[in-house]
């Protein structure tokens, strides 16, 4: 088996104890943003096994917009994140 050579860590352990690897990122031409989708590239920013910068170059997405996916899962948790429930949690 070849393994293929990336910057940084194959996997990181999250604080509940899982292992998180390069594999369970959504792939690089994801267009369809679900709420776990979003909550994986946070986790895998947050936990080090890929830096923000990568994650913005690989899918496309702006610092303000992976910020703000950010500030709503430190705020309130991974449901913030839903599109239907934008409004309930929109910073006023």
């Amino acid at each position: 088996m070849y393994l293929k050579k990336v910057d940084g860590p194959r996997s990181v352990t999250l604080a509940d104890g899982t292992v998180m690897s390069r594999s369970d990122l959504p792939s690089a031409n994801t267009r369809r943003w679900v709420a776990s989708r979003k909550a994986a590239v946070v986790r895998g920013v947050v936990y080090g096994l890929i830096t923000q910068g990568e994650a913005l170059d690989r899918y496309q997405i702006s610092e303000d917009e992976f910020l703000e996916w950010v500030r709503a899962v430190t705020e309130h948790g991974e449901a913030a994140l839903k599109a239907t429930a934008l409004k309930k949690y929109r910073q006023l």
